[in-house]
């Protein structure tokens, strides 16, 4: 059984598949994953534990894209990996990186969204572009930010694959 990248098994009492399980959110890294009843578990801060299902958290190695994959070309992909890249961004601004047309960019923004492959972002405060510029955070004004989402993600990892 192989974990989703933000996870890893706990060695305490070494959850399987089929037990109920919380999650730990760590400071500096993956959440760890408990059996439920775990006696360490009982220590931890409350505000840092999540319910977990072992089907949220488990990598699927037979990944297949949903039909909606076929509707995607080589620029909604540019733009997902754009987003891979960069994290949290606006259409003016993917339009001017990727050199294309701003107004078709608000057009595919809109589709990957529908599409559940990019997602809004919400918050007033944002953490701009944590991949490239660390610790910069902005206020969200007159923009609408968008960043990838684990089905985004999914999809451009297996168009990756498929090269």
């Amino acid at each position: 059984m192989k974990l989703k990248e933000a996870y890893t098994l706990a060695g305490c009492c070494r959850p399987a598949v089929g037990d109920v399980i919380t999650g730990y959110c760590s400071h500096d890294g993956p959440i760890r994953v408990h059996r439920a009843g775990c006696v360490h578990l009982a220590k931890a801060e409350p505000g840092r534990l999540v319910g977990l299902i072992w089907d949220d958290i488990i990598a699927s190695e037979d990944f297949r894209p949903g039909d909606d994959y076929g509707w995607l070309d080589a620029i909604d992909f540019r733009i997902l990996d754009h987003h891979d890249r960069y994290g949290v961004d606006y259409s003016r601004q993917v339009a001017a990186m990727l050199d294309l047309d701003a107004g078709d960019l608000f057009k595919r923004h809109a589709r990957l969204r529908d599409l559940a492959l990019l997602a809004r972002v919400e918050p007033t405060m944002i953490r701009y572009r944590a991949k490239i510029v660390p610790g910069k955070w902005i206020k969200h004004r007159n923009h609408t930010y968008y960043e990838l989402t684990p089905k985004g993600k999914a999809y451009l990892v297996f168009s990756r694959s498929e090269k």
